[in-house]
């Protein structure tokens, strides 16, 4: 059980590191190294935005349970 959540929390992990780098840049900074400045010419749909926001936020989420679920476990097994 215990391994089962810890590669869990690892491919969530991933998945959400991913999710925020696909975010777009609200002021420049670390995002425009990465493409972020050429949003002008290129330009998302707010649907598409909405729902990459929707997505982060439930991986998010599920991030977070992994973590409470893994120190629920590894509590009792002690």
């Amino acid at each position: 059980m215990v391994l089962g959540f810890s590669i869990a929390l690892i491919v969530f992990s991933l998945l959400l590191m991913l999710l925020v780098l696909m975010h777009k840049g609200k002021g420049g900074g670390l995002s425009d190294m990465f493409g972020g400045g050429m949003q002008s010419s290129v330009g998302g749909s707010s649907v598409a935005e909405r729902n990459l926001d929707r997505i982060t936020i439930v991986v998010g989420l599920l991030w977070f349970a992994c973590i409470i679920v893994l120190g629920i476990v590894m509590k009792t097994t002690n």
